[in-house]
């Protein structure tokens, strides 16, 4: 039971991270691209949108990976 409470936890963690995460790119990144990258128009915003969720979901599956993998190998 415990062990299932630390790992709730993690996730808790990492998901409040990518929100973090999320709202920063939206805030300050987005806005900052748009004006850098003025050719890509209205599709910048899915772009980086996309960008974004495909960059945070390796980090998150990396980071799931190394706290689950065995210590010892084969």
């Amino acid at each position: 039971m415990n062990s299932r409470l630390k790992v709730f936890g993690v996730i808790a963690i990492l998901g409040f991270m990518a929100g973090v995460i999320a709202q920063l790119t939206a805030a300050v990144i987005l806005p900052w691209l748009v004006t850098v990258l003025p050719l890509l128009g209205g599709a910048t915003n899915y772009l980086i949108s996309g960008f974004a969720g495909a960059c945070l979901t390796v980090v998150l599956v990396s980071v799931w990976v190394y706290m689950t993998g065995k210590k010892d190998p084969y």
